[in-house]
């Protein structure tokens, strides 16, 4: 569109997210509720980046709508990519999008006016800082980096170009959790002490690590992107990446990072922590994974902790949650067991109030596209960027651990202080792994200890921590190197 063209569809969108605003402020824009304009000359152009998993999602969102047009797919699996572009033609009356392999070719197009990511985590950062260098706004899935230094990068491109970056966490845009949250926050289960994250998701053997051929179909040199050049050591490589280091985080950065975000935002944390001690291991099978199945993070905010859990063996809810938060008070509790429903409970378990609602996470952000105002974003980039640091650095700790037996392991946690009872959750932990017939006594567990961490410099400031600092960031392979901090 004409720059005069998206200049008025800019204030008139302003002028009704501003009256929706008025009605309530409580609750996001649906999409069914939101204006969409039917001139072809006010659609905004978009470009979706990774369509096999859950850029469909990012397909279904934009190419369903009146006033968004999907110009471009761009994925390194030509027959994915290929497939998906047919697909959207039928949702846009018969209007293909362009199918290309690298997104460079994309932001050279100034019809695209934002870049939808779903890639890998290892390019999650670079992507959304090169389409922001390029003029576009982003919308960047969860965790929007993979290592520390990355994320807080992709904050300073989205300042330095005044461009809107909304992260992929969804349930910071439903009713449900938003009303959760201000329970939390208004007092009424007393001091909140720990929030404490749930990732009880069962996960099986990704095979036996060897070195399988590349598909035909991948250009491997761009999916491998920032990462080094390394040799396919598992049987699948789309999805099954999560369990490598050099391009996912576990599942603290899979499914983990919801719940990490949720409960830093119940704690109403806008930094890192003074401290991050980890522990876990990949028990029950020998296989290509790298990554724990079985971890625990701990981090240390003062005077409240944040906990996190994550179990990929068989294992049972804790007070009704699997995959979800659970916020321990003084005079009670919240659990949250869903992306968008949970509930109060007394200090005796009595449930005192039910929380639900959906909401739609993709029309948030293209409200703030309009608006131009980084705060009618509900998961803008900082956000993004702090929650999956959190992720990270539970990763660092765990990576630097020593193996160790039960005692020597139940000794270092009896020197912790933190507002959670670590022993307990130590205790809940060896109970789940010996339910899985994985026992402590025979087997050593990977611990780290409790990391000094700086949130103002967001770095380890103790002496000898340059192993750990390294790990805040990675060794970038040209041309594909997320810069510095200043030269973004």
């Amino acid at each position: 569109m004409s720059k005069r063209t998206r200049r008025k569809f800019l204030e008139d969108s302003m002028l009704v997210a501003a009256a929706a605003v008025a009605t309530s402020s409580a609750v996001p824009l649906l999409a069914a509720d939101e204006p969409q304009s039917k001139s072809p000359n006010e659609k905004l152009g978009v470009a979706v980046v990774g369509v096999k998993g859950r850029g469909g999602s990012h397909i279904g969102a934009w190419a369903g709508r009146k006033d968004t047009e999907i110009l471009y797919v761009c994925d390194v699996d030509r027959d994915i990519g290929a497939q998906r572009a047919k697909e959207v033609a039928k949702r846009q009356n018969g209007r293909e999008p362009i199918f290309v392999e690298d997104l460079r070719k994309l932001l050279e197009d100034k019809r695209v006016d934002f870049v939808s990511i779903a890639t890998p985590n290892h390019w999650h950062s670079l992507g959304a800082i090169w389409s922001m260098q390029a003029g576009k706004d982003v919308y960047v899935e969860k965790p929007v980096s993979h290592n520390v230094s990355e994320g807080r990068r992709c904050v300073e491109a989205a300042r330095k170009y005044n461009r809107i970056c909304q992260t992929g966490t969804q349930s910071r845009s439903n009713p449900g959790m938003i009303e959760a949250i201000e329970y939390v926050h208004s007092g009424k289960i007393g001091d909140l002490k720990v929030a404490r994250g749930l990732c009880y998701k069962r996960r099986g053997s990704i095979g036996p690590q060897g070195e399988y051929p590349i598909p035909a179909n991948i250009n491997y040199d761009l999916w491998t992107g920032p990462a080094q050049m390394l040799p396919l050591t598992r049987k699948s490589l789309h999805y099954d990446w999560h369990w490598i280091w050099a391009y996912g985080c576990g599942d603290l950065g899979n499914q983990g990072i919801h719940q990490m975000d949720l409960a830093r935002w119940g704690l109403q944390q806008q930094k890192l922590p003074n401290g991050v001690l980890s522990y876990g291991g990949r028990f029950g099978y020998e296989d290509a994974g790298e990554t724990a199945n079985t971890q625990v993070v701990v981090h240390d905010y003062g005077d409240k902790s944040l906990v996190f859990e994550v179990r990929g063996l068989e294992t049972k809810p804790y007070k009704g949650a699997g995959v979800g938060v659970i916020f321990e008070g003084t005079d009670g509790y919240v659990v949250m067991a869903s992306y968008h429903s949970g509930a109060a409970f007394d200090k005796d378990g009595n449930k005192v109030k039910e929380f639900k609602g959906e909401g739609d996470h993709f029309s948030n952000f293209l409200s703030a596209v309009r608006s131009r105002k980084i705060a009618d974003l509900n998961a803008d980039i900082e956000e993004g960027h702090l929650s999956s640091a959190l992720c990270h650095l539970g990763n660092i700790s765990y990576r630097l651990g020593d193996q160790v037996t039960a005692g020597e392991a139940e000794q270092r946690l009896a020197s912790i202080q933190t507002t959670d009872n670590v022993k307990d959750t130590w205790e809940r932990t060896v109970a789940h792994l010996k339910d899985n017939k994985i026992d402590l006594n025979t087997i050593k567990i990977g611990f780290g200890d409790m990391l000094k961490f700086d949130p103002e410099t967001e770095t380890f400031p103790d002496s000898g921590m340059d192993k750990a600092n390294s790990m805040l960031t990675r060794d970038y392979r040209a041309p594909f190197v997320v810069p510095v901090a200043g030269q973004v």
